[in-house]
This record gives structure tokens, C-alpha cells and sequence, in this order.
């Protein structure tokens, strides 16, 4: 039976800062990031099946995506829970800013690996995650491959 790839693309808004890196980004900065997901399976061959032809709905797709990522890091200020920006974190807080704290440095790459965990537990069994792109600039952008990771 044939695999094939199925990808959708999302957008959102994050600030971030990078603590002890030695250049302009260890400033709070933000990004208009763009996501593309990409999942890989088998279309579903049941003529019965209300998603017979698709590998999955790209509806739950959007879901997963949005549910997990999109609608918890839009328009949110992210930081390493580690670093001296927690003061300036909780101090955002305080005057209701979003605030991410996050166990790691919060890179376009660290960002990818948090996506992969996030969206891996909400896929069906017969559908894998494939990739991920997250670009943070016009030129620039961090890649997850499944075929690289195992």
C-alpha cells in the first residue's frame, strides 16, 4: 500500500529571549513564525470510513496543531525557566502578559523538538510524524526529520 505525506502550515506570533547568548537575540525579541507539518501514512481504503481516501483530515490536523502549539505559543513571550529572565517573567505575568516558561533555551531547534513531543501524542497509530519546519525569518528556518531521529 502506498505512503503518502500530508502537510499543513500554520502561523503565529512569539516573543523570546536566548540568556548568556552573545549576540542581539539575548535581547526579548519576537518572530512571525511560520510551522509546516508534515505527517506520512496510508489512506484509509474503507469505502464505509467517513475519511476513506485520506491519510488524515487536514481539520485534524489543524486541530492537533493549533490545540497543542499554535494557540499556546501565539502572541506569548517565551523563556528558559532557568535563566534570570524569570524575574522579568514573573513580572510579565504579574501585569497579565503571556508568559512561556520552558525547560530549554528557546532556539527555533529546541522549538522543533518541543512540537515533535507535542504532536507525536495526539497521532493515530497507523500515521507517523514525518517533518517539521519552523521558519522564524524570511531566511531563516530549523528543520525536524523522523528519519534523521531514529
Amino acid at each position: 500500500m502506498e505512503k503518502i505525506r500530508i502537510t499543513k502550515s500554520f502561523t503565529f506570533e512569539t516573543g523570546h529571549a536566548l540568556y548568556g547568548y552573545d549576540g542581539k537575540c539575548k535581547n526579548v525579541h519576537g518572530h512571525s513564525y511560520k510551522l509546516w507539518v508534515t505527517v506520512i501514512g496510508t489512506p484509509i481504503n474503507d469505502p464505509n470510513h467517513t475519511k476513506y481516501g485520506m491519510v488524515i483530515d487536514f481539520g485534524d490536523l489543524k486541530r492537533i496543531v493549533n490545540d497543542e502549539i499554535v494557540d499556546v505559543f501565539d502572541h506569548a513571550t517565551v523563556f528558559n525557566k532557568n535563566t534570570p529572565h524569570i524575574e522579568l517573567a514573573e513580572e510579565l505575568q504579574k501585569r497579565g502578559h503571556h508568559v512561556l516558561l520552558v525547560d530549554y533555551q528557546p532556539t527555533s531547534e529546541k522549538m522543533l523538538s518541543d512540537f515533535v513531543n507535542r504532536i507525536n501524542k495526539h497521532l493515530p497509530e497507523s500515521i507517523s510524524l514525518h517533518s517539521l519546519r519552523l521558519q522564524e525569518t524570511d531566511s531563516s528556518y530549523a528543520e525536524w526529520y523522523a528519519s534523521d531521529n531514529q
